[in-house]
């Protein structure tokens, strides 16, 4: 298979396949013309780095993750704490944006938005304490 036929199968564009292939995660056969020849085997990495990718997988947790599919010895022990730790990581990310609603929940509350000149708003963007901090008046 050509590149653009793997691109349609797997939904992924051409360049990240290229860039997939420069960073090692996959290897494409080469053909005597030198253009790439992809394998069902893959295709299916690609479709399996698209879906981890898609979950949020850094690239360094999809080679690690990639390498544990393709080692039948593997342990799942290995392959949950990759997981485990990515989950981590995106619980901690939504408490901050969880945060950030509420902070710009509250200057959007605390600001008239009419014609008046002042704006509660950049009073606490230029506030020190910054706007996530507790402001009195």
């Amino acid at each position: 298979m050509n590149i653009g036929e793997v691109a349609d199968r797997t939904g992924l564009p051409a360049k990240t396949i290229r860039y997939y292939e420069e960073i090692g995660l996959i290897r494409p056969l080469r053909g005597a013309n030198g253009y790439r020849r992809f394998r069902e085997s893959d295709v299916h990495k690609l479709v399996f780095l698209g879906r981890a990718r898609g979950l949020g997988f850094s690239i360094e947790e999809c080679r690690d993750l990639l390498a544990l599919w393709e080692d039948q010895d593997r342990a799942s022990a290995d392959v949950r704490a990759i997981a485990k730790g990515h989950l981590t990581r995106i619980e901690a990310k939504i408490a901050e944006l969880s945060a950030m609603r509420d902070t710009l929940s509250d200057l959007v509350r605390a600001c008239a938005g009419d014609q008046r000149p002042d704006c509660p708003i950049l009073r606490r963007l230029e506030d020190p304490a910054g706007p996530g901090t507790p402001h009195s008046g």
